[in-house]
């Protein structure tokens, strides 16, 4: 795979933004005008689906307006042949593979709301986080470029993974983290009634609240094998076998303090993960 000058240029502006970004909307939107440099591409639209409402939300784009997009969220989203089918693959696909463009040049969908931008050839990728999907790319290229080649596909799928793992970990940041109060009497009760060192008890708090290890070394500026060696520690002195049992082990002495002092341990619902 050959990058262009430009591209080798929009490559590093994607991986200053990944390295730096602290918030997941403002980094979808940063990266929309690298990504277009480097697919060689003229619109782009992000969104991010939730699950609960069943809804796209969080619009960002380039080159199309906030009018185009509540059209989309309005009316279009119910005639869209390509979005739910390519957002169920799981990874980078270019419209053509879900539908001929002959095919869909024939669509509502096409005519009413694509052409109206000189939207012809897309391309679009979805960002899971296990079973949740964080947000995603739609990118597309006038008529004259021409379809999207298996080169550029390949561009999209070497910084896929990591724009994943940036828009995963903000995305927990958002919607499960634990309040710092909630934390400091959790942390504090671990160490009491677990007999856990100090960062043990950070260690086990985050994970009973679903933070993936290289996020909790991230978040308590250790290195990842110093996390795995408070997981290890935190495994023995809890009892646990794997981080599903731990888990259910710090929220079983949370529960179990709350019920005796009827004092609230926790202000958030940490996520059980396995």
């Amino acid at each position: 795979m050959h990058l262009s000058s430009s591209q080798t240029r929009a490559l590093s502006d994607v991986t200053r933004l990944l390295a730096g970004a602290t918030d997941g909307d403002m980094l979808r939107e940063q990266l929309a005008l690298p990504m277009l440099d480097l697919l060689h591409a003229d619109t782009y639209v992000s969104m991010v689906w939730n699950d609960v409402i069943e809804r796209f939300e969080r619009f960002t784009a380039l080159n199309i307006s906030a009018e185009r997009l509540s059209s989309w969220d309005r009316h279009f989203r119910f005639i869209d042949p390509l979005t739910f089918p390519m957002m169920a693959r799981r990874r980078p696909t270019v419209a053509t593979q879900i539908l001929r463009q002959h095919e869909l040049s024939r669509t509502e969908f096409f005519n009413d709301f694509l052409q109206r931008d000189r939207m012809h050839w897309g391309i679009n990728v979805y960002f899971y986080d296990k079973d949740v999907c964080v947000g995603d790319f739609r990118i597309w290229r006038q008529r004259e470029r021409g379809n999207f080649e298996s080169d550029e596909v390949e561009v999209l799928r070497l910084v896929e993974p990591a724009i994943a793992a940036a828009l995963a970990r903000l995305h927990w940041e958002r919607s499960a983290a634990p309040a710092p109060a909630a934390t400091e009497r959790a942390e504090a009760l671990l160490q009491r009634q677990a007999r856990l060192s100090h960062r043990e008890a950070e260690v086990a708090w985050l994970v009973s609240c679903g933070c993936p290890d290289k996020q909790i070394a991230r978040r308590l500026n250790v290195t990842y094998p110093t996390v795995r060696f408070h997981v290890a520690n935190a495994f023995r002195k809890l009892q646990a076998d794997n981080r599903a049992a731990l888990a259910a082990r710090v929220h079983a002495l949370l529960d179990a303090h709350r019920r005796c002092t009827g004092a609230a341990v926790s202000d958030s619902s940490p996520v059980i993960t396995a």
